[in-house]
């Protein structure tokens, strides 16, 4: 993939890029398994499109949602809409916040028809809080994921993920350098607030804190992983504000 922003640069190119003698046509944007990428990586045109697909299938909820009870229409959702807001999310969450707010917006719409006419048993005693989501934010979703893959990466080793690790973090005492104690990774230097929001250099950021609240990380399987993340990620804020280190 070539990627400019000069104007001069598409008529310099046309038609010189080849791929097995066979000319390459100049292309606004690219699919790859799925996932749409634009001229300058950027994957606005993707989450427009997966926005629009998901919000007919909310609509189409609507039109059934009152021959369903709550879980029926909480089900549905699960399987026949939310797969289309979360394909890839690890490639693509570098998008703008923007773009991932307008994917919060139609899982709202969906919970507003999971309640609607159909509300949960009031607590007994009353409630002295803001009432909880049946469903995890997808950005919890997202973290949650992104944790899991990181630790497949950095403890499991898995192979086809290796491109992916990241170096210990090194810490410069008063004589040497070493090795810090425990698992913590070195975050990526970043200039661009997108770069920060990238796949390595969100999740960095916070299995450098996520690795401090649990002990014996190395021992423990994905799926404990998993549950452990869920865990953590519940006791912060969203949208989740990193550090830039």
């Amino acid at each position: 993939m070539v990627v400019s922003r000069s104007p001069a640069a598409g008529p310099a190119v046309e038609g010189r890029l080849r791929f097995g003698g066979v000319p390459l046509p100049l292309q606004e944007a690219v699919k790859v398994l799925g996932v749409e990428v634009d001229r300058e990586l950027r994957f606005d045109g993707h989450i427009k499109h997966i926005a629009k697909k998901a919000s007919h299938r909310v609509s189409a909820l609507r039109r059934v949602a009152s021959f369903l009870d709550r879980g029926g229409k909480l089900l549905l959702y699960k399987a026949q809409i939310r797969p289309y807001l979360e394909y890839a999310a690890l490639s693509w969450m570098s998008c703008a916040a923007s773009h991932t707010r307008r994917l919060d917006s139609i899982q709202r719409r969906a919970l507003r028809l999971v309640d609607a006419a159909d509300p949960p048993d009031p607590p007994d005693p009353p409630a002295q809080f803001e009432p909880v989501s049946p469903l995890d934010s997808l950005e919890h979703r997202r973290d949650v994921a992104a944790l899991v893959v990181f630790h497949k990466e950095q403890v499991q080793g898995v192979p086809y993920l290796a491109g992916l690790r990241q170096p210990s973090r090194l810490a410069t005492r008063s004589t040497r350098t070493v090795l810090t104690s425990g698992d913590a990774v070195e975050v990526p230097r970043s200039r661009a607030s997108q770069h920060q929001r990238t796949f390595v250099g969100r999740v960095s950021r916070m299995w450098n804190i996520f690795k401090a609240a649990v002990p014996h990380i190395q021992e423990v399987n994905t799926q404990s992983v998993k549950l452990a993340a869920n865990r953590w990620r519940l006791l912060k804020h969203t949208p989740l504000r990193l550090v830039i280190l």
